[in-house]
């Protein structure tokens, strides 16, 4: 008896489907591997306490407690660090041969990516999580209503989504999860700290005050701190560049220049490595 396969093409999975395989196949390694969470979850608690115990009694803030200063910092940080996790988990299925393993079924082009992205997405909410929780306790407040909380956590998923985009084009460009490493250390630290991350941006020298005023975790710094009625350490002057008087649609500009330009090179990238 006589079976016909039919190509390939036709037996391909549908991209929803098949993205939704990978992404639980990476939450599912998260869970039988809870020790490689500590990232997301040790690491941001132990930043609040750190911060807000440690080094909040040496940083005055203008109308306001450190700690509430402190909180739309240590989210942007944290956020900004998730691209981490995911160009890693990219790198090691390119080094270990899983993707060679994905290319040889019959699954719709482009789901790997999105399945990370999704497997990703989903894992930030552990951090975001415990990070309010830990934040109330030490002094953490909201002080505005409602809709505005519920919009900065929107915002901070939004960003997080954008910059899971840096992490798979990282992990489609870089060779090994040491490559990736050493590439993020050396970009994403300076990024994070030549911010408002942790001082008022006023605090900063001159120079280094007019690279943060256009930084990006400095304007996610500051939505938050805007939405969840925080003090940001200062008054921004009618003169402040525009990024400092606008933090929020600052910061949705670069969540969608961020998908645009990173989402087509990631794709881009990943499938000629697959080509080659």
């Amino acid at each position: 008896m006589t079976v016909s396969v039919p190509p390939a093409e036709q037996r391909r999975g549908g991209i929803f489907k098949d993205t939704w395989v990978v992404a639980r196949r990476g939450l599912k390694h998260m869970i039988r591997q809870p020790e490689a969470l500590s990232d997301v979850t040790i690491q941001p608690i132990m930043f609040v306490l750190l911060f807000a115990y440690v080094f909040g009694g040496a940083i005055a803030v203008q109308g306001s407690n450190y700690r509430e200063f402190l909180m739309g910092g240590i989210f942007a940080q944290t956020i900004v660090f998730g691209a981490f996790n995911v160009a890693i988990a990219l790198a090691y299925d390119r080094a270990n041969g899983a993707i060679d393993r994905f290319r040889s079924l019959p699954m719709a082009r482009g789901s790997v990516l999105a399945g990370h992205a999704l497997a990703s997405l989903v894992r930030s909410v552990l951090p975001i999580t415990l990070m309010s929780l830990c934040g109330l306790i030490v002094g953490w407040r909201i002080r505005d209503g409602v809709v505005d909380a519920v919009s900065a956590y929107a915002l901070m998923f939004l960003f997080t989504f954008a910059i899971i985009w840096v992490g798979v084009l990282m992990g489609s460009l870089l060779p090994s999860p040491e490559a990736v490493q050493g590439f993020a250390f050396a970009i994403i630290f300076p990024i994070t700290f030549v911010a408002s991350t942790f001082v008022p941006l006023n605090t900063l020298p001159g120079p280094l005050q007019t690279v943060a005023a256009w930084n990006p975790v400095t304007s996610m710094s500051d939505a938050l701190r805007e939405l969840f009625g925080n003090r940001r350490g200062f008054v921004p002057e009618p003169n402040a560049d525009w990024p400092v008087r606008h933090p929020v649609a600052y910061t949705f500009i670069w969540i969608v220049g961020i998908i645009v330009v990173c989402a087509p090179l990631a794709v881009r990238q990943y499938s000629r490595t697959i080509d080659d």
